[in-house]
C-alpha cells in the first residue's frame, strides 16, 4: 500500500522552515528519511498531485524534489507504477511514531518558528527552585539507598495520596505509582491492559499522545464524542466490550470541555458495572481559570477509574514527574512492569516533587489569572485578525480548538509552517479520521509571541486562500 500523503507529511516534520527553494528543502528531508531507514527500500510514495495538495505547494515542487532524488538513485519513478524508494522491498525496523506532537519535539530548535503545537510552561517557577534546594539537603543525608524505587519515592506517593484525599477521593500511598511524566503513565497502562487488536474507547478528538500509546500496542481504537458520550449503550452491544476506556474529564485536550458531575457519575458507574478500566487523564485538572471550579475527580464515582496526573503542565515541562492512582492490585502490576523498563524514576526530582506537591493548588491558583489573560489575548487577536475562524472560549487548560471556515488542517498547517508558526492539525487528534477542519493552538506563550503568531497565521491564511488579513503586523518576537 502506498504511504498516505498525510502520513508522509507528518514524517517530514518542519521540512519547509529552512532557507532555499522549497523543492530542495523537501528533497533534503526526504533524503534524510531514506538514508536513516524511516522510508525503507520499496516504500511507495504518494503521487505528485496528492502530496502537493497535502503540503500546500505546487505540483512542480513535488516533481522537482522527486526528480532530484531519482537522479541520486534514492527513489525510482516509473510511468504507470508510481514512485517508490529504491531497492527491493524488505521488512524494516518497527515503525516509530509519526505524530506531529512528538516530531516537533525531535526537531532542532529554530528561533524563526513559533511553536503553538506543544503546550507546557516554558520556564520553571521560583517555587520549583526552592523545592530543589530543600531536596538537596535531604539527599546529602541519604545512606544505604540505591535510589531504585519502581513504585516511586514513598514520601511522594504519600503526597499524591494526600492530594486526592483533599479532593474527595480517600487514597493510600500504596494506591499510587510514580512515573516519568503523564506520557509514561499512559504507556504503562497501555502495556498493562491492551492486547493486540483489543478495543480501546477514546474520545474524538483527544490527546494525541494517548492515541500513540495505545497504537504502540496494536489497539483497535473506537471513538465516541467528547466525554465518552454513549459509553453505556456502546458497552452493552454484544461482542463489542472494550478492554479499556480513556477520557479527559477536566479541561479536555484539545476542546477545553469539563465533564459535569452527573455525567461523571454515570460514566464511572457504567464502567464499574461492566468491570472496564477507565483512565481519567487529569494532567490539566488543576489549570482552571479564576472562579472556575471542576467537579470531583472521576475516581470519586467508580472503583475501576484509573487516574493519571503530572506536574509537567502545571509546573514545568522539564519536571518529568507523573503518577497513576488506582486500586492496589493495579498499582502492584504497574510497578512490576515499570521495574523491567527503568527501575524507577529520577530520585532527586521525586524528592523535590514531594516538597512541591503540597503547594500545587496554591501555585495553580497564583498563575490562574495570567493563564486566563493569555487565553483572552489569543482569542482577541484571532477575532481581530482572523474573524472568520470559530474559536470557542474555554474555562481552563492550555489549548484552543479552532475551526477553519474551509480547507483542512493538514494542508493549512503546512502553509502556516512556511510562515513561521507551527500548529497541530485536528486530524491527528481524531482516531476516527474526523476533525479535519480543526487546528489546535496553545496559549502558554507570552502575549507578544501570541500576537506575532496570530499575525503569521493570518498571513498564512491569506496565502492559503482565506480572506485578506485585517490586522496590522505585530513586533517580531522569537519562539519561546
Amino acid at each position: 500500500m502506498p504511504m498516505g500523503p498525510a502520513e508522509l507529511a507528518d514524517r517530514l516534520g518542519r521540512w519547509s522552515a529552512g532557507r532555499g527553494p522549497l523543492y530542495l528543502l523537501l528533497a533534503a528531508r526526504l533524503r534524510r528519511l531514506v538514508d536513516e531507514g524511516e522510508l525503507p527500500p520499496g516504500t511507495p510514495l504518494p503521487p505528485d498531485r496528492t502530496l502537493a495538495a497535502t503540503l500546500a505547494v505546487g505540483r512542480g515542487t513535488i516533481v522537482a524534489a522527486y526528480e532530484q532524488l531519482s537522479v541520486e538513485g534514492r527513489i525510482v519513478r516509473r510511468r504507470g507504477s508510481g514512485t517508490r524508494v529504491a531497492g527491493p522491498s524488505r521488512p524494516g525496523p518497527r515503525e516509530a511514531t509519526t505524530a506531529p506532537v512528538f516530531l516537533h519535539l525531535l526537531e532542532p530548535r529554530d528561533d524563526d518558528v513559533i511553536l503553538l503545537a506543544c503546550a507546557a510552561p516554558t520556564s520553571p517557577p521560583p517555587m520549583l527552585q526552592s523545592a530543589y534546594e530543600r531536596a538537596l539537603s535531604q539527599l546529602s543525608a541519604v545512606e544505604g539507598d540505591m535510589g531504585y524505587h519502581p513504585s516511586g519515592h514513598w514520601p511522594l506517593r504519600g503526597a499524591v495520596a494526600d492530594l486526592y484525599t483533599r479532593r474527595g477521593v480517600p487514597t493510600d500511598p500504596e494506591q499510587v505509582v510514580i512515573t516519568n511524566g503523564g506520557q509514561q503513565a499512559l504507556s504503562l497502562l497501555a502495556r498493562a491492559f491492551v492486547q493486540p487488536g483489543g478495543t480501546v474507547l477514546v474520545e474524538a478528538p483527544t490527546y494525541p499522545g494517548a492515541l500513540e500509546a495505545f497504537r504502540e500496542h496494536a489497539a483497535s481504537l473506537h471513538t465516541l464524542p467528547v466525554g465518552l458520550d454513549g459509553f453505556e449503550s456502546r458497552i452493552r452491544t454484544p461482542g463489542r466490550r472494550p478492554e479499556l476506556g480513556y477520557v479527559i474529564s477536566s479541561h479536555h485536550n484539545p476542546t477545553g470541555n469539563v465533564l459535569p458531575s452527573l455525567a461523571r457519575r454515570r460514566l464511572a458507574a457504567a464502567a464499574a458495572d461492566a468491570d472496564i478500566p477507565l483512565i481519567d487523564d487529569e494532567v490539566l485538572a488543576h489549570l482552571s481559570f479564576p472562579g472556575q471550579d471542576v467537579p470531583p475527580p472521576l475516581a470519586a464515582f467508580g472503583r475501576t477509574v484509573i487516574s493519571v496526573g503530572s506536574l509537567s503542565k502545571s509546573v514545568w515541562g522539564g519536571l518529568r514527574v507523573g503518577w497513576i492512582r488506582a486500586a492496589r492490585p493495579v498499582i502492584s502490576r504497574l510497578a512490576r512492569l515499570r521495574a523491567v523498563h527503568d527501575l524507577g524514576g529520577d530520585f532527586s526530582a521525586q524528592v523535590a516533587a514531594a516538597e512541591l506537591l503540597p503547594q500545587l493548588e496554591t501555585l495553580c491558583q497564583d498563575t490562574a489569572a495570567d493563564r486566563q489573560a493569555s487565553h483572552d489575548h489569543l482569542r482577541a487577536e484571532l477575532a481581530r485578525q482572523l474573524p472568520q475562524w470559530r474559536v470557542p472560549a474555554v474555562t481552563g487548560g492550555q489549548t484552543l480548538w479552532a475551526r477553519l471556515p474551509h480547507g483542512d488542517g493538514d494542508s493549512f498547517t503546512q502553509t502556516a509552517l512556511r510562515h513561521g508558526v507551527a500548529v497541530l492539525p485536528g486530524g491527528g487528534l481524531d482516531a476516527a479520521g474526523g476533525s479535519q477542519e480543526f487546528i489546535r493552538l496553545h496559549f502558554c506563550a507570552a502575549p507578544g509571541t501570541l500576537t506575532e503568531a496570530v499575525h503569521r497565521l493570518a498571513t498564512a491564511w491569506h496565502a492559503y486562500g482565506g480572506e485578506p488579513d485585517r490586522g496590522t503586523p505585530g513586533p517580531r518576537v522569537m519562539a519561546v
